[in-house]
């Protein structure tokens, strides 16, 4: 991308103002619309609850990005993906699409970056200690699940008020430190215009606007975006001409989605399911049955997260050796991935005895 002048402490600001009058301006359309979450047996929130706050980041990304960023191919394509996306996300908040029929078109969408645009994941680093591993022709069809992979992670988040917000604050909080080392300006832009879209969004979910405006869900068209964002970001600044930060660093800024979704895609697997279904078996599910609220599962959940992105941080700016980092990480896995078929077992026979 090409840099342009201009000031860019102020990305914030804008960002922050737009996404929050984006918001107060859609609510009342999303319920003349019926574009609202209502209470269900996965759902136990009270009341109609409009889903604007992945349209309002949305409308936040479109109109900053036109004042911040240069007029590009690539930002251009950014744009046209997330607009499906936003759609998609929007028809399955409205008619609760299909997992498959969701799969195949985010496959779709992500054809729109990967082939449009030409970037890939092509080199993964000195993963194994040998020298960088290179995908060749395995990059595409490995991009494609990348990016279906990551916007899954964070669409299965949305579980309780707050956790896709502040999973998706600590993540591209960790990619404004990692571009802001590699004097990445555009790359930084995009990740701060998120950051404070996301911290607006979450004052109306969870903190003092939504005692005056009322409450406001993400929605899937959010949650999707900013899986598909996240992983356009890590494509971009682990392979794009001089790369920002090392691949394996990638991992730990996601790591608690990624963990999550793949060990309960594992547990459905073992009990026969589809791993797409829909269950209430995430981690959030985990915390609540052992007695957490809500705001403390969030308030715990958002810890490990800032440990994990932290320690990817420290990893890449101290240069400890990938393969390291990645033993690491899949050892932290196995680990969560053990205890979490294990845990249901102990949960179980609390409920039994606490009832």
């Amino acid at each position: 991308m090409d840099f342009i002048s201009g000031d860019y402490n102020s990305v914030f600001v804008w960002a922050f103002a737009v996404a929050c009058f984006s918001i107060v301006g859609l609510r009342p359309l999303a319920a003349n619309i019926g574009l609202v979450d209502r209470p269900c047996e996965r759902k136990r929130h009270l009341g109609e609850v409009p889903l604007i706050g992945g349209i309002a980041i949305y409308f936040t990304v479109l109109i900053v990005s036109q004042v911040f960023l240069p007029e590009s191919q690539l930002v251009n394509l950014y744009m046209i993906s997330c607009s499906f996306m936003v759609l998609i996300g929007a028809l399955d908040d409205f008619y609760d699409v299909s997992a498959k029929v969701r799969l195949v078109a985010q496959l779709l969408i992500a054809s729109i970056l990967v082939l449009g645009a030409g970037h890939a994941l092509y080199d993964m680093g000195d993963l194994l200690g040998f020298g960088n591993v290179n995908l060749g022709v395995f990059a595409l069809p490995v991009t494609l699940l990348a990016v279906a992979t990551a916007i899954n992670a964070f669409n299965m988040t949305d579980g309780i008020d707050g956790l896709v917000g502040v999973l998706g604050v600590v993540t591209f909080s960790s990619l404004c430190v990692l571009f802001y080392w590699a004097n990445n300006v555009d790359l930084f832009t995009i990740s701060a215009i998120f950051v404070a879209a996301l911290s607006a969004f979450l004052l109306f979910n969870l903190g003092g606007l939504r005692q005056i405006f009322g409450k406001i869900f993400m929605g899937d068209a959010g949650s999707m975006m900013i899986g598909l964002s996240v992983i356009w970001l890590l494509v971009l600044g682990t392979q794009d001409g001089e790369a920002s930060f090392r691949p394996v660093t990638a991992l730990w800024i996601i790591a608690v989605p990624l963990m999550d979704m793949f060990a309960v895609m594992h547990r459905r697997v073992k009990k026969g399911k589809s791993p797409l279904s829909a269950d209430r078996d995430h981690l959030h599910h985990i915390f609540m049955r052992f007695g957490f609220s809500s705001v403390q599962a969030l308030f715990t959940i958002g810890s490990i997260a800032i440990l994990m992105a932290g320690f990817g941080l420290v990893g890449e700016y101290y240069g400890i050796p990938e393969v390291i980092m990645l033993g690491l990480f899949i050892g932290i896995f196995v680990l969560y991935d053990y205890s979490f078929i294990h845990v249901w077992k102990i949960s179980r026979f609390f409920r039994r005895n606490t009832n």
